[in-house]
């Protein structure tokens, strides 16, 4: 059978960090998406053509939230590659003009230009992270990025967003003081918007109850 999904174009990939590439796809029709929502995305990790019949044991499916601050043409994932993975390596060696399918927007987590932010990633959530940054500067608002990374991604929209007026604050991997002291010191520079894997927001959570916040008024997405 076909693989399920609406199929898109892959406009282009490029390198953003080490072991990390962006890919711009086509925006399907009516597909009307925020920062900070995901999409499903499909792919056979070989050549396909459109109609040809795959096996479901061909298919690999994979989350990415979105790392563009808005959709228009087309829209922007960020993939983290992990060399024995069986579907981001074929991703990251893609040239563009491939097909890939998508599903969505999925995701309740959703920046709507309304207010100034604190967006902290850990690791693979700096898409996001970046992508509500510069949406809020976009709409007049203030943001704040604290990024904790043993390799960075995004540096060069990190860089944008600072000389744009954005403290951004970027960490060590392990640096888990240095994030506890970067969250405090900016917890009520506006709403926390928190991406990363469960150790990492359930510190982020913690650092705000114990600062006297209350983690459920962050909008945080774990990626498990």
């Amino acid at each position: 059978m076909p693989i399920e999904g609406t199929p898109v174009t892959v406009e282009s990939i490029r390198e953003v960090g080490p072991d990390t590439v962006a890919l711009e796809l086509e925006t399907p029709d009516e597909f009307d998406a925020r920062p900070g929502q995901f999409v499903l995305l499909r792919a056979a990790p070989r050549d396909v053509d459109e109609d040809e019949t795959v096996d479901d044991d061909e298919v690999v499916m994979r989350h990415y939230t979105l790392s563009s601050p808005s959709v228009g043409e087309t829209f922007e994932i960020t993939v983290g590659i992990d060399p024995e993975g069986d579907l981001s390596p074929w991703l990251a060696d893609l040239e563009g003009g491939e097909t890939v399918h998508v599903e969505g927007p999925f995701g309740t987590i959703t920046y709507e230009d309304d207010e100034d932010v604190v967006a902290v990633a850990g690791g693979p959530g700096v898409g996001p992270a970046v992508a509500i940054a510069e949406a809020a500067h976009e709409s007049g608002h203030d943001a704040v990025v604290i990024y904790r990374a043993d390799a960075p991604a995004h540096t060069d929209r990190l860089e944008a967003l600072e000389d744009a007026g954005a403290d951004v604050v970027v960490l060590d991997g392990d640096d888990d003081a240095g994030l506890e002291d970067a969250l405090e010191s900016h917890l009520e520079d506006g709403r926390v918007y928190a991406f990363g894997f469960e150790d990492f927001v359930t510190l982020v959570a913690d650092t705000i109850e114990d600062a006297g916040g209350d983690p459920d008024e962050a909008l945080i997405e774990n990626f498990g």
